[in-house]
């Protein structure tokens, strides 16, 4: 009973651990570790999406028969639109903003889930879950302010960030309406097998074969998107896919939330003043979680 009962927050802060990182992990594939130019967001993003298509095409050909046809189309939906276009998107954004404010526009993940849930898939939430999205978005944004990011918001490619929450906003609530007899890991290896195949392709007809030759460490981009690919997107899509099955899409898209949190701690924990205001913050996202989990 116990484990069952926190097993879903155990999740979400795996989840936060993977993804909080993940940002980082597209900028060090487009520019490595002392800011050249190695691959493009096209690229980076196509490599993420074969990484972890690949690491899952296994479990794919295993799974072959506990998936219906017609369950095919929505994978295929949460394929596309949940994984697919979001790589693309969010690297693209990246190219002229702060992987740190990458990590705050995905906070808007809820917001778009409670809104395309409430429009398209009838969703009814009670107020105090309502209260704990808004509140979530809240602390997340104040945490983010207190960073003191030195460089200005390009509007126009944090569009495309933006965007790229608004399709996980509809995967999420595809995930829980339409698939929650799925196991997770089916569901992962056929949606990244779906976006890694085109994404396969679009690189082999690339530069970049010729830019993995040429281009001053690029193998070592490489293995940073492949870190990317394997744990902050084939595992961990295994894992908010039980998690949305296991709780709700509001629930589970709240794992954004957790992001900020987790960057002041890996910044505390590298020598990085704490400030009061952090732990205020911290505790409002922290309470928007748990009135999120309430149902009733």
């Amino acid at each position: 009973m116990t484990q069952s009962r926190f097993f879903p927050y155990f999740l979400l802060i795996i989840l936060a651990i993977i993804w909080g990182s993940s940002f980082i992990l597209m900028k060090l594939g487009m520019y490595g570790t002392n800011g050249q130019p190695l691959f493009t967001s096209w690229q980076v993003g196509a490599m993420r999406l074969t990484f972890a298509g690949l690491v899952l095409l296994p479990i794919a050909i295993l799974h072959r028969k506990k998936v219906r046809f017609e369950q095919l189309k929505f994978i295929f939906l949460v394929g596309m639109i949940g994984n697919g276009m979001p790589a693309y998107l969010f690297t693209l954004a990246e190219t002229h903003i702060a992987s740190a404010y990458a990590g705050v526009l995905n906070g808007l993940t809820p917001f778009f889930t409670l809104l395309v849930g409430m429009i398209l898939f009838g969703l009814r939430l009670r107020w105090v879950q309502l209260l704990g999205v808004c509140l979530g978005f809240a602390g997340a944004t104040g945490l983010m302010m207190l960073q003191s990011i030195g460089e200005s918001l390009n509007l126009y490619y944090a569009a495309f960030a933006i965007l790229a929450t608004f399709f996980y906003g509809i995967s999420v609530n595809i995930i829980h309406s339409k698939l929650s007899g799925v196991p997770p890991v089916t569901i992962a290896a056929y949606a990244l097998f779906f976006a890694g195949l085109p994404s396969a392709v679009y690189l082999g007809f690339s530069d970049f074969p010729d830019r993995l030759q040429t281009m001053p460490g690029a193998w070592a981009g490489v293995g940073f998107v492949a870190i990317l690919g394997i744990v902050g997107t084939a595992m961990a899509l295994v894992l908010f896919n039980r998690l949305i099955q296991m709780t709700s899409g509001i629930f589970g898209s709240m794992v954004t939330y957790m992001i900020p949190v987790v960057a002041v701690i890996w910044g505390w924990f590298f020598g990085e003043a704490l400030q009061w205001e952090m732990l205020i913050f911290a505790a409002i996202i922290m309470l928007g979680i748990y009135l999120s989990r309430i149902r009733r």
